[in-house]
């Protein structure tokens, strides 16, 4: 089945809060993840197979001309298929097309290769305090 990508898609809670538990290691939560995307959030991709969640990305941003990628997941079963790197490529357009100039991301050294090699991103100095 073909998988289908939608900027600022339809989020239903609980299957975001199953994927992203299952992409990050921890219990399944209660996240409202629909109000924390619309009040936080220049926008997000979700792919879908069929009506099944396979993929999200959240873009939060500066209000200003800088997005940044956060919590790019996917569903176990479609990873290495190009499933995350075309939920980067949406979040890059739709971060475009809203006027953005920048898209920043931060990432664990284990995936340096994903986001340097399959999505594009060029190394940069950065700065991060852990708090």
């Amino acid at each position: 089945m073909a998988i289908t990508y939608e900027w600022r898609g339809d989020v239903d809670n609980a299957a975001l809060n199953e994927l992203h538990a299952q992409g990050f290691g921890h219990p399944v939560e209660r996240t409202d993840w629909r109000a924390r995307l619309q009040q936080h959030s220049l926008g997000w991709v979700c792919a879908r197979e069929g009506d099944r969640l396979v993929g999200f990305v959240n873009v939060a941003w500066d209000g200003g001309v800088h997005a940044f990628v956060l919590d790019t997941v996917v569903a176990q079963h479609r990873r290495s298929n190009g499933v995350g790197a075309a939920l980067v490529e949406a979040a890059a357009d739709g971060s475009r097309a809203a006027g953005c100039e920048w898209l920043h991301v931060d990432f664990e050294e284990r995936l340096r290769s994903f986001y340097f090699d399959a999505c594009g991103f060029r190394e940069s100095v950065a700065g991060l305090i852990a708090l």
